[in-house]
């Protein structure tokens, strides 16, 4: 079996080699789907042993649908370029890759760190990032997308998911991911009210610092939950805005 690995990209320069590198220990093909980016993210790319094509951002599930369409071998490993794969996924992969596979796509379990400090409160996270193109697929939706399919198994090891430098990243990055999920929540013709954004925002907090538990994992804990409520009180203040400007 051989395995395309995929990774859509925009002014990941700092990223993009490392990512590339790693992904080559047990892919045969690494196809970077850069946005336009305005740095070296191409170049780095190439540099590094990948294939790169360009495509202006179509939205998270037509760009990976896109970026499988491009790539050589039907089993496709999706990776962001904040992502690395650790040593037993690795192993888990190049074992897998010598199997007859039961299912059409797989969840591999991630660690996400905030600097170099893994980020415990939103573990386990199993994601589905390694699947059959002509049995599973992206979603075709704009915002965040899943892959769907025929059955879904598991691989062991973990996806390293270096997404945030600080909580100060944490904070910058809300408006970009809060206002993804406006648009979202406007596709779907949701009525937002008043204390909407009030009530999803204690939710959210709710959910992570209690029902996940991020009680157990003291100030970072209690940091991403609180972090995590604010974005999510943005995501539903900002459709309701949106909504209002509409109507007047």
């Amino acid at each position: 079996m051989q395995i395309s690995a995929t990774v859509i990209t925009l002014n990941e320069e700092k990223n993009i080699q490392a990512c590339v590198k790693n992904l080559l220990q047990v892919c045969d093909e690494v196809l970077v789907l850069d946005s336009q980016s305005q740095d070296q993210t191409q170049a780095l790319a190439r540099q590094a042993g990948a294939t790169v094509v360009e495509q202006a951002y179509l939205g998270d599930g037509p760009q990976k649908a896109f970026a499988a369409q491009q790539a050589k071998f039907d089993w496709v490993l999706s990776i962001d370029a904040d992502e690395r794969l650790d040593e037993e996924l690795i192993q888990s992969i190049n074992e897998f890759k010598n199997s007859q596979p039961k299912h059409s796509h797989y969840a591999i379990n991630r660690k996400t760190y905030i600097g170099d400090e893994w980020a415990k409160v939103w573990y386990p996270d199993y994601v589905i990032r390694l699947y059959d193109k002509q049995r599973a697929a992206y979603q075709a939706i704009k915002g965040h997308s899943e892959v769907q399919g025929e059955s879904l198994g598991r691989v062991k090891g973990h996806i390293l998911h270096f997404s945030y430098e600080s909580y100060l990243d944490m904070i910058k990055r809300i408006p970009k991911f809060s206002g993804r999920g406006a648009e979202m929540l406007i596709d779907k013709n949701k009525s937002i009210g008043y204390f909407s954004p009030m009530t999803h925002g204690m939710s959210a907090f709710f959910r992570k610092y209690i029902a996940k538990k991020g009680f157990l994992h003291g100030s970072m804990g209690l940091t991403v939950s609180v972090i995590t409520a604010f974005g999510t009180f943005m995501k539903y203040a900002m459709a309701r805005q949106a909504q209002q400007k509409k109507q007047s």
